[in-house]
């Protein structure tokens, strides 16, 4: 049996090291990395296998598809099939993980419950059979829609995958996240203990996700009299505005010093996001949080 990693980077090759190293590092069956390259140097194919360069501008959904068609050409059905995002990598053997899931289940992917209680399968990491993607078939595409937990009628990658799923019965197994939310909500997540996706990675100016909103700025309210209608717009507009930056230059900021411990090796990221240590973490970082 032989392990099929499809993975897709854009842009930026920050991560690819990194990702290479851990996953030769906790995947011991024979391997065979399959890399989506757009706007990547060349130098960087080195580390994988078999990469696809996509010139165009296809969505993250098609680059997967594409590279999971690929693979389904030349591999066999017992073969194992990994979606993992650019900025994820096993953080543990992932051998025990995937025997006990795969045979509950013909796949296992992470469910972002922390996000609005998001029902579907995400790439950043799953795991099923070459035979099984075939025969569903698979599909990260977009298109089918639920309403989140907070009311928003929400899609993603991996919709229609949740959707063909459901119309076949067929359970999957989820994997949650299982390290503590101090540092961030969403970003900085460990999946089963095994699987570490940083999220949001390869944005140029830090991000405002859904979570963040939840603690937004306060914003002036009052009844609607005659000409303080406009006023209060405009001080709700400028606190928005503000709000905005700060919270996204903080996101980035704590993003690179994640990263840069990662990169470094240091033995203590680990314990920064994972729970271990949290508390500690969390005051180290804190300058640098909203």
């Amino acid at each position: 049996m032989t392990v099929h990693v499809a993975t897709v980077h854009y842009r930026s090759p920050r991560w690819i090291e990194i990702q290479t190293k851990h996953l030769r590092r906790h995947i011991h069956s024979p391997l065979q990395l399959w890399g989506s390259f757009q706007r990547i140097d060349a130098r960087y194919e080195e580390h994988f296998d078999r990469v696809i360069r996509h010139t165009a501008s296809p969505s993250h959904p098609e680059k997967l598809n594409h590279l999971a068609l690929e693979i389904s050409n030349e591999a066999a059905d017992e073969d194992l099939l990994v979606f993992i995002d650019g900025d994820a990598f096993p953080i543990a053997d992932l051998t025990p993980l995937l025997d006990t899931a795969l045979a509950e289940a013909p796949l296992l992917a992470v469910r972002r419950i922390e996000q609005a209680n998001e029902p579907h399968p995400h790439p950043c990491f799953c795991v099923t059979t070459v035979g099984f993607w075939r025969e569903l078939p698979g599909d990260w595409s977009q298109g089918y829609t639920w309403v989140d937990a907070d009311g928003t009628v929400s899609t993603g990658p991996g919709a229609n995958l949740l959707r063909a799923l459901t119309l076949t019965n067929t359970p999957w197994s989820q994997l949650h996240r299982s390290n503590e939310t101090a540092l961030h909500p969403t970003l900085f997540s460990v999946y089963g203990g095994v699987v570490y996706h940083h999220g949001a990675a390869f944005r140029d100016h830090g991000v405002i996700l859904r979570s963040d909103r939840q603690s937004g700025p306060a914003l002036v309210t009052g009844p609607s009299l005659p000409g303080l209608g406009p006023v209060r717009r405009r001080i709700n507009r400028r606190r928005m505005r503000a709000w905005k930056r700060e919270t996204q230059k903080a996101n980035a900021q704590l993003s690179e010093e994640i990263y840069k411990r990662i990169l470094s090796d240091d033995p203590q990221w680990r314990a920064s996001v994972s729970g271990q240590d949290v508390a500690s973490a969390a005051r180290d970082l804190s300058t640098l949080r909203p």
